[in-house]
């Protein structure tokens, strides 16, 4: 593998412009609606908000947890605000949106861990965009199958849940979240309903080695992951955990080949590359 110590040029980000972008954050904010392209501080929000996509980030903005890499706020989150539901429904509609897809922070406080409104959104969304399909990126709600259950249940066409690191990184890296548990939840799911998608995504530059990557994509692949999304992890802010190194563009791509020579059905895999980049592609 080819690392660099120093942020390379190739790490530049364009400024966020254009029609679609503007109606969507005039959206947002009239709404007051949460999305992980802001709170995550995506690279990508120019340009999937410039072909007016987005995912939307339900259950609040402060998340349980506080998993060093990343940037949605953590403490002690607010009420739960049912009518969310609705107000994502809506704001899909207006903006025509064809493939949604669904995040939501870790709502460890909730007896139900938010299920039931992860539950009502896609029931909502549906109501007011029949033809639409829907990808929901899911807390491992602590391998509690009664909740993963009701995921399946509503039966999104894709279901992703974030492995994030390798093995070995994960209690640092991640601290509340179990690497087996994360597997076995993709797994569960899959078992339950071979016709939904699984989907799962890793950073890297996190200070992993090659043989731990590789070691890490074949765990996932016996796990029955459909998808897998491969990205450089970037630091947040001075109080997460630093950039250990950058990973070149063509070490991407040999990734990206050694990923779909082992049975995964779609690889994303680049510098820039988050778990919803490119998600409508996913659902074909």
């Amino acid at each position: 593998m080819n690392f660099l110590k120093k942020k390379p040029k190739w790490i530049k980000v364009k400024l966020p412009m254009g029609k679609n972008y503007n109606e969507l954050q005039k959206l947002v904010s009239i709404h007051k609606l949460n999305t992980i392209c802001q709170s995550a501080s995506c690279p990508n929000i120019g340009e999937c908000w410039g072909k007016g996509v987005a995912t939307f980030m339900i259950l609040g903005n402060i998340c349980t947890r506080s998993c060093k890499f990343c940037g949605v706020k953590t403490g002690h989150p607010e009420k739960v605000d049912w009518n969310e539901p609705e107000k994502v429904a809506k704001s899909i509609k207006i903006l025509k949106i064809k493939h949604a897809v669904l995040t939501s922070v870790n709502r460890d406080d909730l007896k139900d861990m938010g299920s039931s409104l992860w539950v009502k959104t896609i029931q909502k969304i549906r109501f007011l965009n029949p033809k639409i399909t829907i990808e929901a990126l899911i807390p491992d709600f602590k391998g509690e199958k009664k909740i993963i259950d009701k995921i399946i249940e509503i039966k999104p066409e894709v279901i992703s849940h974030n492995v994030e690191t390798i093995s070995r990184l994960t209690k640092k890296i991640r601290i509340q979240a179990k690497y087996d548990r994360s597997l076995k939840v993709l797994q569960y799911i899959k078992e339950e309903n071979k016709n939904i998608r699984t989907k799962t995504g890793i950073m890297l530059g996190l200070g992993e080695k090659k043989e731990e990557i590789l070691k890490t994509m074949e765990d996932i692949k016996k796990s029955k992951v459909d998808i897998l999304t491969i990205g450089q992890y970037l630091q947040p802010s001075l109080k997460h955990y630093p950039v250990s190194f950058f990973v070149v563009p063509e070490q991407f791509k040999k990734l990206k080949e050694i990923g779909l020579k082992m049975g995964f059905k779609y690889v994303e895999s680049g510098p820039f590359v988050r778990s919803s980049y490119h998600a409508e592609k996913h659902v074909k």
